[in-house]
């Protein structure tokens, strides 16, 4: 059946427009009893395709931000006010601070004439200073491995449902093979722009401060996948995109596109904390690896899962070292293993600026959570100390963190992370 002339230019029109959030406010709720948080709970797991939880329901006297929209406002503030809950608004108008955060968007690279001698790192596709678009990360990735060949590899992983590489940095001095290994990723969730702008300067860190800390290279294998959600990423950025997306872009039966690849790994899948609805912010998928980005994932950790000593996964926002489990309250038999080194780490890292950061298993300080890549990494591919580190802000901007907190960021977050190298050391 053709479309009438002038609807099918109006659906076109629509197609070609980047989604605005004009009137979509976000909540900061607080429920106070086990029924009010019952029913957050039940709006976090049933109605996620409305609501967007930023932070999920965690337990009752918790903070949850909620992105609500305009034609739910009401009925959304008759819930709370029904339930008891405490609320206030936490950002007023989530359009303005996405035109604001897109200021903090680097050129993309095509057009670019030459970076800011002042970045102090000139050379580079990426300077930290503002939030660069996928070219310019693969364009990074592949100028470390030209300018250190002796220090830097980069592979494919494989690609994703749109036919988007998905690096995989290898940083080592070489050597037997025996080394222990350290793997961290970013970007797996595409509106936290943060990580991959953590992650890429982690690898330079790593490699153009080489003679500052030679010993976390020379004795420890680094791989490093920069940008799990290719695809997700590409499309926060394009005009004709969402910046608050979250999932991947692979289509599902329904209508909907999407996978949340933060709860499609093979580990306790589906067991909750995850969505059934295709259209919901944290839908796990068909199947446990229905997703190719999270199979690729799994390989390359496999690949080297009998030397690896550590597993970061790097998200925003809220300032947590997180441990497993995700998909139970209860607690590895290593537990207290994990949280003493994370304990080191955080403090190194608060010592920098102040910045807070809470420590405890996933489920424990952010509710229940399955099918997660940290989870599986331990329970699955059995790396015994595996962390999702969600870095910056407490949610004053939420995915919106300003381009000028990213050095700020970068550099406590590293402290933190040399903390657990110099433990990786003597494994």
């Amino acid at each position: 059946m053709r479309l009438p002339l002038a609807l099918a230019f109006f659906v076109a029109s629509v197609l070609a427009t980047q989604r605005r959030y004009d009137g979509y406010q976000v909540y900061e709720v607080t429920a106070k009893n086990k029924a009010s948080f019952d029913v957050l709970v039940k709006l976090y797991n049933e109605r996620s395709d409305i609501y967007d939880f930023w932070t999920e329901p965690r337990n009752v006297d918790f903070k949850t931000d909620v992105m609500v929209p305009p034609a739910y406002t009401k009925t959304f503030v008759n819930l709370m006010q029904v339930f008891d809950m405490e609320y206030h608004i936490k950002i007023a108008d989530v359009q303005n601070e996405i035109e604001q955060s897109r200021k903090d968007i680097a050129p993309p690279l095509k057009t670019r004439k030459g970076l800011s001698k002042s970045s102090g790192d000139s050379r580079y596709s990426l300077d930290w200073t503002s939030y660069s678009d996928l070219p310019a990360i693969y364009e990074f990735v592949n100028e470390m491995a030209a300018t250190y060949p002796n220090l830097v590899t980069v592979t494919s992983a494989g690609t994703s449902y749109e036919g988007n590489d998905m690096p995989l940095v290898k940083i080592s001095t070489g050597g037997s093979g025996e080394k222990n290994v350290i793997f961290a990723e970013g970007g797996i969730h595409a509106r936290e722009w943060i990580a991959p702008a953590y992650v890429t300067w982690m690898i330079r860190e790593l490699v153009e401060n080489y003679a500052a800390h030679p010993e976390y290279v020379d004795n420890i294998d680094w791989y490093i996948m920069p940008i799990l959600n290719p695809d997700g990423y590409t499309y926060t950025f394009s005009p004709t995109g969402d910046r608050l997306w979250r999932k991947n872009r692979a289509p599902n039966q329904g209508i909907c596109v999407g996978t949340d690849l933060n709860r499609n790994f093979d580990f306790q899948w589906n067991t909750g904390g995850s969505s059934s609805l295709e259209c919901g912010e944290t839908y796990h998928g068909g199947a446990p690896f229905s997703q190719v980005e999270a199979r690729n994932v799994r390989d390359a950790i496999l690949s080297v899962a009998n030397r690896t000593k550590v597993y970061f996964s790097f998200h925003s926002y809220g300032q947590y070292w997180l441990t497993p489990w995700g998909y139970t309250s209860a607690l590895p038999d290593d537990y207290q293993d994990l949280f003493d080194l994370a304990q080191s780490a955080v403090d190194k890292l608060t010592a920098v600026e102040g910045t807070p950061y809470k420590i405890g298993s996933s489920t424990n300080l952010l509710g229940l959570a399955s099918g997660c890549s940290d989870d599986w990494a331990k329970g699955g591919a059995g790396i015994k100390y595996s962390y999702t580190v969600e870095m910056r802000d407490k949610g004053t901007f939420g995915f919106q963190l300003p381009a000028n907190q990213i050095l700020p960021n970068n550099l406590e977050v590293w402290e933190g992370v040399k903390v657990v190298a110099e433990a990786v050391m003597l494994m």
